[in-house]
């Protein structure tokens, strides 16, 4: 079955109709929860404040020449659709749709000069995730099943947010909350940050996995100070404290502070990074994200990389996403997926807003739909095409 055409796409579903008010206060991460930019004071911590915050999400539909459709979405489109359109998308249209390991390598290859990782990563990614989904409508199975079937019974989540009362309630038992300090906050940052997470550790109890993300925010000497100051708060890991090219400073955190488990990959983009941060042995957990490290394919191959070496593989924002529902249901070495709460607090997970056919956690699980392909229940007429 040939590739019929590749287009990229906006999403354009009316909003949710809640039948349950909000609560005054809103779950997801912290407004100001800096990252690496906010060096500079003249840009405000806030989300979508600065350039290159607002992240734009971009669907991409691939459809083989009997009509057959598959979707994938990644973010950042205004950068990743030029390249899908003059780039991708004559390259892949009129070869086999299912052939997906030998697209990738026409995708990789083909911009090895212009550089497969960063955007390119990221338009490669949603065209991977809508092939993976047409190939399982075309063959009448969920991708999960396409990947080796499933290898439990339900998913168990982690959820980020700020709002620990609400995710307490909603039935979660593994947290992560945002961070508040930046490396030039120094001690004042440090002492905020020890206050913030002394307050999440007696919230959620001894018991409970918690963990905390940087996301690039520190520089190797400031987070050898705050982990040491965090380590009588039992975490489970803390996540991207440094700038994904620096897998030397990440040697060094280990060392500094052996008991403390690292994660980190978000930003991280394809297998080669990955290999880099698994021979140093610099990290406990990788967490690359299926819309913007290469696509399923390649997380695969990262995961199949980690768990040689006795690595976890834990998605970034993989429960919200149906690939990431579905790799986690067949990938033994990957406990948890991550629910990154953005709805209003008081609002039930089934009413906020969701990409239909994409289920929400109940009580922290989830069982992932077994309809072919993701499971998604979009119809032509949800989507525009990108601007």
């Amino acid at each position: 079955m040939k590739i019929k055409s590749i287009e990229a796409l906006r999403l354009n579903l009316p909003p949710p109709r809640s039948q349950t008010p909000p609560r005054p206060a809103v779950g997801g991460p912290s407004p100001g929860a800096p990252l690496p930019i906010h060096v500079y004071p003249e840009f405000s911590r806030k989300r979508g404040q600065h350039p290159g915050d607002v992240m734009g999400e971009m669907w991409v539909r691939v459809t083989a020449e009997d009509g057959s459709c598959g979707y994938g979405h990644t973010h950042w489109g205004n950068f990743a659709a030029p390249i899908i359109r003059d780039c991708f998308a004559p390259l892949l249209i009129g070869r086999e749709c299912m052939a997906i390991e030998y697209l990738n390598d026409l995708m990789w290859r083909t911009s090895q000069r212009f550089g497969p990782t960063g955007i390119t990563s990221l338009a490669r990614s949603a065209i991977d995730v809508a092939l993976w989904d047409l190939k399982g409508k075309l063959l009448g199975a969920p991708v999960y099943s396409l990947l080796g079937g499933p290898c439990r019974d339900e998913l168990q989540y982690y959820v980020t947010t700020s709002n620990l009362d609400w995710a307490m309630e909603l039935g979660f038992s593994a947290f992560k909350i945002p961070n508040t300090a930046l490396h030039t906050d120094g001690t004042a940052g440090i002492n905020r940050l020890e206050d913030h997470l002394a307050a999440a550790r007696d919230k959620v109890g001894a018991d409970a996995d918690l963990m905390i993300n940087p996301v690039m925010a520190f520089n190797v000497d400031y987070a050898i100070r705050v982990m040491e100051r965090l380590l009588p708060y039992r975490l489970r890991w803390f996540e991207e404290p440094l700038m994904p090219w620096d897998t030397n400073g990440l040697v060094e955190l280990k060392r500094a502070v052996p008991t403390l488990p690292l994660a980190t990959g978000e930003d991280h983009r394809g297998r080669h990074a990955f290999r880099e941060l698994i021979e140093s042995r610099s990290v406990n957990v990788l967490q690359p994200d299926i819309r913007w490290t290469g696509g399923l394919s390649e997380t695969v191959k990262i995961y199949t990389l980690g768990e040689a070496a006795g690595i976890q593989t834990i998605v970034h924002g993989g429960g919200a996403m149906a690939a990431g529902q579905h790799f986690g249901m067949s990938m033994p070495e990957s406990p948890l997926v991550e629910w990154v709460m953005w709805s209003p607090a008081g609002v039930p997970l089934s009413e906020a807003a969701r990409v239909p056919g994409v289920s929400a956690p109940v009580n922290g699980r989830l069982k992932p739909s077994d309809a072919p392909g993701l499971g998604y229940e979009l119809r032509e007429t949800d989507f525009l095409p990108w601007p």
